[in-house]
């Protein structure tokens, strides 16, 4: 480790934001780094723990201790090709993972854990900065080919692992633009998409080609695909969203998060009105009373999005009962613990409300006005309404932002005709990712269901590794 009493000696101390009064007018990134004096100290923090738990807790196996010594000993490019070796695009994490590291750090214990997201972001932004990231094209090549599925993390991670081992690679998108949930459910104010575009320049270079507007199963068959390459990959993430079945729900004004959060970013990518709405109309925040229902991360997206809209108000119900300010640390340390937790969105104005079922939209002239919810208690795991707590909720923007339930079937999945598993995802394991189809595989969200884009890039490359030895008999790729 670079500094043995570093813990003892300097406190944490992370990014800072704008203040809500300035980053709800733009929607740029508004998070303030650290100095390289400042990264040093913080990284100086990381202790010879003996066990690093943060390995365990980090989906793609960071080598956190050793890139947080070298950035200690200010040993910059060292630090990228050691973030580099473990995660293709440190870059997404470094901004929107939730950082399960930070919760399996040692430091933790006491609430103090090491700033190892900030420390991973600085490293590939120092490193883009001074020039070093390059493309790495493969020094001989197969003559095997290869499709992928999706451009999202899970998809851009394993075309570019497999065209550095010497395959050629297309990746097929259905939308207009590479990226899948990056460029499309991330709003710009968390990620600006030229970091996105930055790697398609570098993954073009390696050899990936990229085809958009091509959605598998309907404006091409995944016969072709079998016919013409050698193995396929499917990942294609989890897009069939959760629906909110109640009386109302045809109303006007009620939508699923994504295609509010779609919208936005088409807008902020240059596209007009009529390209962002995709010929369904218009939906705006603006002026509006808005509802989102749902306490995650897309929830989150959608208040920070409505605020910047114009919003008169913005309420978001979780169903789910208040989470507790702390965990227990004796039980949860060092896994992911359920305790409450704050965005940037919150305190740029949004009400928060728990233990929330919604039983009705009501609306006049087709267009929702309000939402009739009621209070629950949840006792030993079951849900029940409590009598006599019925409210009505001024709402003109309703927005579902309640998870994802799988992969949507119509198209690929169901011509594939590969086996789903129970949750209905597609069926693979994580030693091969191989589906019941010969030389079909499949990775992320499409085969685990919703998740991380830190679970995406891992199994992204570890999938790329199964191709390769598939195709090869042997693979030297990382698992």
């Amino acid at each position: 480790m670079g500094k043995v009493t570093g813990f003892l000696e300097i406190e944490r101390h992370d990014r800072g934001y704008d203040k809500p009064e300035v980053r709800r007018k733009t929607w740029t990134e508004f998070l303030k780094p650290l100095s390289d004096a400042e990264l040093a100290d913080q990284a100086a923090r990381c202790m010879d723990c003996g066990i690093p738990f943060c390995h365990n807790g980090c989906p793609v196996n960071n080598l956190i201790p050793d890139w947080n010594n070298l950035v200690y000993r200010h040993q910059w490019k060292a630090a990228i090709r050691t973030l580099h070796s473990t995660n293709n695009f440190p870059e997404f994490t470094g901004r929107i993972c939730p950082a399960p590291c930070e919760a399996s750090c040692t430091l933790n214990i006491d609430d103090n854990p090491v700033t190892i997201k900030t420390i991973e972001c600085a490293i590939v932004d120092r490193a883009w900065a001074e020039g070093w990231i390059m493309p790495h094209p493969p020094s001989h090549r197969t003559g095997k080919r290869v499709a992928v599925v999706g451009s999202g993390p899970a998809g851009l991670a394993c075309a570019q692992q497999l065209a550095r081992a010497g395959h050629t690679v297309t990746l097929f998108e259905k939308n207009d633009r590479i990226g899948g949930l990056l460029r499309y459910g991330i709003p710009d104010f968390k990620m600006e998409k030229h970091l996105i575009d930055r790697r398609i320049d570098q993954m073009t270079a390696e050899g990936v080609g990229f085809r958009t507007g091509i959605e598998i199963g309907v404006t091409l068959p995944m016969d072709a695909l079998l016919r013409d390459f050698d193995a396929v990959v499917m990942a294609g993430g989890a897009e069939w969203p959760r629906d909110l079945e109640v009386q109302g729900r045809g109303l006007d004004g009620v939508h699923f998060a994504m295609d509010f959060l779609t919208q936005q970013n088409k807008r902020g990518a240059g596209d007009d009105e009529a390209r962002a709405t995709m010929g369904r109309g218009t939906i705006t925040a603006k002026g509006k009373h808005v509802v989102v229902i749902g306490g995650g991360d897309t929830g989150s997206d959608c208040i920070g999005t409505s605020v910047r809209q114009g919003a008169i108000s913005v309420t978001q119900l979780e169903i789910l009962p208040r989470p507790p300010d702390r965990e227990n640390k004796a039980l949860t340390w060092p896994d992911w613990p359920l305790k409450l937790r704050s965005s940037h969105a919150h305190e740029e104005g949004a009400d928060r409300d728990w233990a929330v079922l919604t039983r009705r939209a009501i609306g006049l002239s087709g267009k929702v006005e309000a939402l009739e919810c009621v209070r629950v208690e949840w006792l030993n795991g079951k849900m029940q309404e409590v009598p006599g707590s019925q409210f009505q909720l001024k709402a003109d923007l309703v927005l579902l932002a309640m998870g994802f339930l799988g992969p949507r079937k119509p198209g690929m999945i169901e011509q594939s005709r590969v086996a789903l598993n129970p949750r209905g995802n597609v069926l693979a394991d994580t030693t091969d990712y191989r589906t019941s189809v010969d030389k079909v595989f499949a990775a992320g969200d499409m085969r685990r269901g919703q998740s991380l884009v830190v679970w995406a890039i891992r199994e992204g490359r570890q999938c790329a590794r199964a191709v390769d030895e598939y195709l090869m008999g042997t693979s030297s790729l990382p698992r």
